[in-house]
């Protein structure tokens, strides 16, 4: 019997003190900024118009921005948060917590922007793995929740490399993909393949909504 489809939301998490300034990676502690937190909460009202009994589940990265991003979501569907390791953010290893604008004229910057795939984080993740990390962790959700529709909040580039894979972009492509903060992406998941249906979206989903 065919495998009913599930449709993933993707959602980066919403702006902190440090959005584009900093890389932040793991390092705990970071918070959504006021800012931030508005965003999170106009993201739950987009997601609460597909209806609350469509949406099955939330889940978030273990980052405190993300769960905080999720919080509002989950309350506005009547669901909890559930923590999922696979949507962390990308280990940037000695990289975390560095200025952009120091490392952006680093020698190697080029390489993270034009073939990432052959990359790997001084002491962290490579780009390759944290795209095998974050498929990985969709296909236990879509394995989780056929036939449903389940909200994943993660950060820029899990979610960049999640679209890349579903839409069959190489890796080294990824970084042309913009996933905003507190945008909604929707990838429909099926026996016949994954279908993009919305990429870096931060207006309404009534499109998304059955007739």
């Amino acid at each position: 019997m065919p495998r009913k489809p599930t449709m993933v939301l993707f959602v980066r998490h919403g702006q902190t003190p440090t959005t584009g300034a900093v890389l932040p990676g793991r390092a705990p502690g970071l918070n959504l900024s006021d800012r931030g937190r508005e965003q999170a909460e106009q993201a739950a009202a987009r997601i609460a118009v597909l209806g609350p009994d469509r949406i099955e589940a939330v889940y978030a990265s273990p980052m405190e921005r993300a769960r905080q991003t999720a919080a509002p979501i989950a309350r506005a569907v009547g669901r909890r948060v559930r923590v999922l390791q696979g949507l962390n953010e990308c280990d940037f290893g000695r990289w975390t917590g560095r200025r952009l604008s120091d490392l952006r004229r680093r020698r190697d910057w080029q390489q993270v922007q034009r073939t990432p795939s052959s990359f790997r984080f001084p002491g962290g993740e490579s780009f390759a793995e944290m795209q095998i990390r974050i498929t990985g962790a969709v296909q236990l959700l879509v394995d989780r929740h056929p036939g449903s529709t389940v909200v994943a909040v993660s950060h820029a580039d899990p979610i960049k490399a999640a679209i890349a894979h579903a839409s069959g972009t190489h890796l080294d492509l990824f970084q042309r993909i913009v996933v905003s903060p507190c945008s909604i992406n929707a990838v429909l998941y099926h026996e016949d393949g994954p279908l993009v249906l919305a990429v870096n979206s931060t207006t309404d989903l009534e499109a998304l909504v059955p007739q």
